[in-house]
């Protein structure tokens, strides 16, 4: 829906889901390697066939769709939530025509496989995925993206040095559970005091449903997730992906300002030295990851480069497409050049 009453309706879906596209998942040592893949793909190598496949991974199989018939290093996205799908991200599609974009679901969510196993969900599972999809492609050389939770499932998996990782695009994340939740209570000081109480209230009693709370959480999100006065279409399928999901409700919590699930200890900010490869870290100026999370990764991370976007929050690309696209393919080509 497009009219007022019916984006007013979609906002409250998204109240319900708890649009988890932030929570992190627990930290696993990273002892060992992740399994390599065959070459392919890549620049110039063999193209992937274009179009959707069903992948086993751990636990079941994940849908894939390879997207262009650019002759550029791949990208390999990695979505938020957990849970949330591929489907918000689907703007970078648009860099096709340089690389193909390599889109997943995660298992547990959109047209994956969704088993009834709380057990699964964890971080280590979810980085041995990653690295079934990048084996069964046969990717080879490729470029890594990650959004929000998404982010740090990409550090995790590139902490275990796999081989042909040109560079990494981390966006709207940090490098530990603690940055975002401490970001997160810095940006809730600015919001209007009534809004500020009604959370502090109902939080110290536990209660998360109360029309009252989540009222005062929509408050919070239209600030600080997504700005703009109409859902698009990619985003409400996002959160349709959301509502109920087992994933995002065993890793992470009622909403994204209480991580209550197995993900509450993630912390690699120690560790992001060991990551020698380029990154581009990007950001929303009025992002619910608090600048100082941008500061973290690009003070630890040795070879980044950092790009903001004015008059945008969680979801850059959906407020601001031409310039996040206009960046990330600057930023992509200049990589291929290197390697």
């Amino acid at each position: 829906m497009t009219n007022a009453d019916g984006n007013a309706i979609n906002r409250r879906l998204l109240l319900k889901s708890g649009l988890g596209l932030a929570a992190a998942g627990m930290g696993v040592a990273a002892t060992t390697a992740a399994a390599q893949p065959a070459l392919a793909g890549g620049s110039g190598s063999r193209p992937l066939e274009p179009g959707e496949r069903m992948i086993a991974v751990p636990g079941g199989k994940v849908w894939v769709n390879v997207v262009g018939t650019g002759r550029g290093v791949p990208l390999l996205t990695l979505h938020g939530g957990p849970g949330a799908g591929h489907d918000y991200l689907e703007p970078l599609a648009s860099l096709g025509d340089d690389r193909q974009v390599i889109f997943y679901d995660h298992l547990g969510c959109g047209r994956s496989d969704k088993p009834n196993d709380p057990a699964l969900w964890t971080l280590e599972r979810s980085v041995a995925e990653v690295a079934a999809v990048r084996s069964a492609l046969g990717l080879g050389k490729v470029h890594l993206f990650g959004h929000s939770f998404g982010g740090w499932l990409a550090i995790e998996y590139l902490l275990r040095r796999p081989r042909g990782v040109v560079s990494g695009v981390l966006a709207s994340t940090s490098g530990s559970t603690a940055e975002f939740v401490a970001g997160t209570k810095r940006l809730r000081a600015t919001l209007p005091r009534e809004t500020q109480r009604t959370l502090d209230y109902y939080e110290a009693r536990g209660d998360y449903t109360a029309p009252e709370y989540l009222a005062a959480v929509q408050v919070f999100y239209d600030n600080f997730l997504y700005r703009g006065k109409e859902l698009p279409d990619a985003l409400l399928r996002t959160i349709a992906n959301l509502d109920g999901n087992q994933v995002y409700a065993t890793m992470n919590g009622p909403n994204e300002f209480v991580v209550t699930g197995n993900l509450a200890p993630w912390n690699r900010t120690s560790r992001l030295r060991e990551l020698k490869l380029p990154f581009l870290l990007t950001r929303g100026r009025f992002d619910e990851f608090e600048v100082r999370c941008l500061d973290g990764l690009e003070n630890r991370l040795p070879h980044s480069e950092r790009a903001e976007f004015a008059n945008t929050a969680h979801f850059a690309w959906l407020e601001d497409e031409r310039a996040y696209i206009a960046t990330l393919r600057s930023y992509l080509r200049r990589q291929d050049k290197h390697c």
